[in-house]
């Protein structure tokens, strides 16, 4: 089992930045793909940023691509998000996820762990 627990949300204004941070616990992250989604207010989980175990491939949503970088610390067993230029559409909840193979994915299905998420909130 991996449990993996988010932070770092809160208010910003819009053209500020956040760094989230994942840490797990249970089990090393080293070898898994992670990845970052978010949910809006009224609307379906969407992908937004994941890279494989290797960190070789890395796929972001062109909505953030440019402001956003994922990375991960294996020492630390810790993934990051760090969002700069943020605008109010970036405003969700944001989780990050753990798929057992490897294989980085952009579909939600594909990963077997999920953190509870955290708030991103910006405002105009």
């Amino acid at each position: 089992q991996v449990q993996l627990v988010e932070s770092g949300g809160g208010l910003v204004q819009a053209g500020g930045s956040l760094r989230l941070s994942c840490a797990a616990s249970g089990r090393t992250l080293i070898t898994y793909a992670m990845g970052w989604f978010r949910q809006a207010p009224g609307k379906e989980r969407e992908f937004v940023a994941a890279f494989s175990w290797s960190g070789h491939t890395t796929y972001y949503a062109d909505s953030v691509k440019g402001r956003f970088t994922i990375s991960r610390d294996n020492a630390k067993n810790t993934v990051y998000l760090q969002m700069n230029s943020l605008t109010p559409a970036d405003t969700a909840v944001y989780y990050c996820a753990a798929e057992l193979h490897g294989s980085v994915s952009t579909k939600e299905d594909d990963y077997n762990y999920w953190g509870q998420g955290t708030q991103v909130t910006v405002s105009s």
